[in-house]
């Protein structure tokens, strides 16, 4: 039976699992209704989005509670969830999360994010990974286990886990980077939009920038991606493959970065997790694999598994609400 409403309510999207009492996926449903794509301003946006997505969920399985992680818990959200400190676990969200009352009597918690401010470092913070990070860990929270997970994106993330609780995290903007080059300069005037180089043109271009990359000293970034143009004036690589080239060469360098930062803990590690989906997730497998030499771990979206775990977390499955929802 239907025990729970997870959102993942991000900046341009909203996705909406129902899930029984053993997280179980039921239905999916999404949405371009993110926080900046809502149908109305103000509370009523957020009220009419969740309406529109789960209220025959609400009525038909008669469910009064939800959780949800992302940007719906920023500032610029429904209610904003402060920033936890590292080190943090499932416990420790759950200990901070914030409610809304939504529409058709349902109270929704929402999950804070994470922040990281090592002495004499630069803070750093997360929000929406770390649910992803939950459900990724599942149960293991073995005594003395270390891992080292990667969460690509606009802003990806290098975190640090130790017995289940996130101890550091490392965000890099390559995803934005390489949407700033490609769509805000002259490189791009070579790289047609909607036109796709054949698969191992694509994969061969990739590959040259990470290699290119791999080459690299300090501060050769900027004279790197300008080859990105350079190559297709001169007939030496397909314009169509140019933007492959050029993911090449950023997600390389912050590839490269993390090998520096991280050492045997990336290079030894044959499991390495990465957690997400679609192209660019597979692009950071393949570039992982060519630059340490191990085979990493697709994981995929672990978002509804993690939202299962701060939902238990929170007591919800205990509440009165579920009970009924479950009966």
């Amino acid at each position: 039976m239907a025990a729970l409403i997870a959102l993942d309510w991000g900046t341009s999207s909203l996705r909406g699992f129902l899930m029984d009492q053993d997280g179980k996926v039921l239905e999916t449903r999404a949405s371009r209704h993110g926080i900046q794509n809502l149908p109305a301003s103000g509370p009523q946006g957020f009220e009419q989005a969740f309406v529109s997505m789960c209220g025959e969920w609400v009525e038909r399985h008669h469910i009064q509670a939800a959780v949800a992680c992302g940007m719906v818990g920023s500032a610029q959200g429904w209610r904003e969830a402060p920033y936890v400190p590292c080190p943090a676990d499932t416990h420790s969200l759950a200990s901070q999360a914030v409610s809304v009352n939504a529409p058709l009597g349902v109270k929704i918690m929402i999950a804070p994010g994470l922040s990281y401010d090592p002495a004499n470092g630069r803070p750093d913070v997360m929000r929406g990974e770390e649910i992803q990070i939950a459900g990724a860990l599942g149960d293991d929270a073995n005594t003395d286990s270390e891992r080292l997970i990667v969460l690509p994106g606009t802003h990806s993330k290098w975190v640090e886990v130790k017995d289940g609780s996130i101890e550091a995290f490392h965000s890099y903007m390559t995803g934005e980077l390489f949407s700033a080059l490609r769509r805000a300069t002259i490189l791009g005037r070579l790289m047609p939009d909607g036109e796709k180089p054949a698969a191992d043109v694509a994969a061969e271009a990739f590959a040259r920038g990470i290699g290119l990359a791999l080459e690299s000293g300090p501060g050769d970034l900027a004279h790197q991606v300008f080859s990105a143009r350079t190559l297709g004036l001169f007939g030496r690589m397909e314009h169509a493959a140019l933007g492959d080239y050029l993911s090449g060469i950023v997600i390389g360098h912050e590839l490269v970065s993390a090998r520096n930062r991280f050492g045997a803990r990336m290079t030894e590690s044959v499991s390495l997790p990465v957690i997400g989906d679609g192209d660019l997730c597979a692009r950071y497998v393949e570039g992982i694999r060519i630059v340490c030499g191990c085979a990493p771990i697709l994981l995929g979206n672990t978002a509804p598994a993690g939202l299962h775990r701060f939902a238990a977390a929170l007591g919800l499955f205990s509440s009165a609400s579920f009970a009924r929802a479950s009966g």
